[in-house]
């Protein structure tokens, strides 16, 4: 970075290390303030959002529809303040809030000299997955990482680095992760890496087209290959938010013989899965007012 970027980038770390420190309670309230803004205000991508419930779940009502939509508004504010959390929060204190199940089957396979990846969406708090390696009783030194872009704002960049990095796990961009993925292995050091793989390929790489949510969509499959040609045991994290301040994320094993499986089944296991998730917190949050919902990110 250049001066002017690394004075913006000690400004944006101060301001939000400073938000940081705030009790969890007290951002939720900046939450709700800004769902006002941006939600009745300012009405960010209200009618994309509207269009893409409205015909994902054609059996909802329309009053169902607009209390999903609500419930989105707010959980995505939640998700922004839960975010800077990172930057201050210990350990300990985010054991609190989150609860990883089966973890210790990731590190069975661990034991055997097995690595592992983890396939999800932008589904829930994806950025405090981040933390999973906290939750292992064995393998503390195992690698933890996230596969990334790299923001085009190198001072922001930096920013969201060092939230993810604050539980100690990695963030490798995209076009290296292959090459540090086999310079683990020939260290014999055993990792699980993040792929969130729900994002739309580029035109000249799509290979696979999957009904997902009532609409033809095509869909990422290089999370896929990756994951064959390390031969890694693949994991579907299951993220739910039962309340507010509140997350459980389950693995659940999708297979640990990839190169086994006929090509794409990995993808399509993933979508499956993934379109129950939100079918099941949609469902619940049209019922519930304490469930949040999710929706997708199309235009």
């Amino acid at each position: 970075m250049n001066k002017k970027e690394n004075i913006t980038y000690t400004i944006l770390h101060a301001v939000f290390h400073a938000v940081s420190l705030l009790p969890l309670r007290v951002l939720y309230l900046l939450s709700d303030i800004g769902f006002i803004i941006v939600y009745h205000i300012v009405r960010y991508r209200r009618k994309i959002v509207r269009k893409n419930l409205t015909t994902s779940f054609p059996d909802k009502s329309l009053k169902e529809i607009k209390h999903i939509e609500r419930r989105f508004y707010q959980f995505l504010c939640d998700y922004f303040n839960e975010t800077i959390k990172l930057l201050s929060i210990s350990p300990d204190r985010l054991l609190k809030h989150i609860e990883f199940r089966n973890a210790e089957q990731i590190e069975q396979c661990f034991d055997r000299g097995q690595t592992c990846a983890a396939i999800l969406g932008h589904y829930c708090n994806w950025e405090w997955l981040s933390a999973t390696g906290i939750a292992f009783d064995r393998h503390n030194d195992a690698v933890m990482g996230l596969i990334y872009h790299p923001l085009y704002n190198k001072a922001f960049d930096r920013l969201f680095i060092d939230i993810r990095q604050s539980m100690g796990g990695v963030c490798i961009p995209k076009k290296d992760i292959l090459r540090r993925l086999v310079e683990l292995k020939r260290e014999n050091r055993m990792s699980l890496f993040g792929y969130i793989a729900d994002q739309t390929p580029k035109w000249e790489n799509i290979h696979l087209w999957l009904d997902f949510l009532n609409h033809d969509t095509p869909v990422f499959t290089g999370a896929e290959r990756i994951m064959r040609k390390m031969n890694n045991a693949v994991f579907y994290v299951d993220m739910q938010r039962p309340r507010r301040g509140r997350y459980v994320c389950t693995f659940r094993l999708l297979t640990d013989r990839p190169q086994e499986l006929e090509e794409f089944e990995i993808t399509r296991r993933f979508f499956a899965m993934l379109e129950e998730s939100i079918r099941t917190t949609a469902g619940s949050a049209s019922a519930n007012d304490r469930k949040p919902p999710m929706t997708t990110d199309r235009q």
